[in-house]
């Protein structure tokens, strides 16, 4: 085992664990290395060898940021890989196999063989259960910025020969030889640049309108626009861009909701709005709500607010005060 850099830059990890021996014990020297070598925890889901204990691979890998670009070859690796989400990780793994196959295999989905040329991505989740003897492929682990609630539960399979596949694989090469000389801003850079082409390949697979897709789209939707509902920019068109998916089929995806996704998200400005008018000191003018809420002018914020709440910003804040105060309604 050999290792050089820092943590979080460039941090690189070699191991071996193929030699015959106790293989049950294969996962366990495989994470040690990497936390002796790297200086930090092994960031994917935890490995549960199968009844037959096999854990023998050997990987090449380097951290840019919090991302894991590897190299790995498995002699003989059968188990489970168990959720991390309970322990507040969202991760995406990305397998692009190289030599022959790897099959993967969750409750409900049946049993994927994943063949030399091919794909298959996914988010930490539900139990995983993979084999793979003989194989190699190029493994990214990286956080899921958004990626994780689209792909949901879904082991997403296609080509890596599409021209997505091979810029991010390329891209993937170019960091590992790199990523010891970047600096931490230029890490947290590439790790973006990784994400954003995790993206533009699942533009490529079929769009997310099955009814079964829909809800963990709409939530998706919304848990972006909750991060950035102070934004100017924050749209329909932002949130599809986001998610990798067209606005006609972001808006299909809210048709179950009951409300559209600019009304989501002018709900929410209108219900931020309203708990900052309850404020007893520092209260924010109307004026000011309206231009950090995003509402054209005073006199847009208070329509929608009538709307809304069936009286203007003022009448709310009398009425709050005259409750605190005994008065009354």
């Amino acid at each position: 085992m050999s290792g050089t850099s820092g943590p979080g830059n460039g941090g690189s990890f070699s191991v071996d664990v193929t030699a015959p021996g106790a293989p049950e014990h294969g996962f366990d020297r495989f994470r040690q290395g990497w936390e002796e070598q790297v200086g930090e925890a092994y960031p994917a889901p935890a490995f549960t060898p199968g009844a037959t204990g096999e854990f023998r691979i050997s990987a090449r890998a380097v951290l840019v940021h919090e991302a894991v670009l590897a190299d790995v070859h498995s002699r003989s690796l059968a188990g489970t890989n168990s959720s991390a989400l309970d322990q507040g990780d969202d991760m995406v793994l990305f397998h692009a196999v190289t030599r022959n196959s790897w099959d993967f295999a969750r409750h409900g989905q049946g049993r994927l063989t994943v063949p030399a040329g091919d794909f298959m991505l996914q988010r930490s989740g539900p139990p995983t259960v993979e084999t793979a003897r003989q194989a190699r492929a190029t493994v990214l682990i990286l956080p899921a910025r958004g990626l994780g609630p689209l792909i949901g539960d879904r082991l997403v399979t296609g080509s890596a020969a599409t021209a997505e596949a091979r810029l991010l694989l390329g891209h993937a090469q170019l960091l590992s030889r790199s990523a010891p000389d970047l600096s931490p801003s230029g890490a947290e850079a590439a790790q973006l640049a990784l994400i954003e082409l995790v993206r533009g390949v699942l533009r490529q697979q079929p769009d997310a309108t099955e009814p079964a897709h829909a809800p963990a789209l709409a939530q998706a939707a919304r848990e972006l626009a909750e991060a950035r509902l102070a934004d100017p920019q924050l749209s329909p068109a932002l949130l599809a861009g986001e998610l990798a998916v067209s606005v006609r089929t972001l808006h299909r995806a809210f048709a179950g909701a009951e409300e559209t996704v600019a009304g989501y998200i002018r709900r929410r400005r209108l219900e931020q709005a309203r708990a900052a008018l309850l404020s007893a000191t520092g209260r924010p003018s109307i004026s000011e709500l309206a231009a950090y809420w995003q509402f054209a002018d005073s006199s847009h914020f208070g329509r929608a607010f009538r709307r809304q709440y069936g009286q203007s910003p003022a009448e709310f804040v009398r009425a709050a005060t005259n409750r605190r105060s005994g008065h009354g309604g």
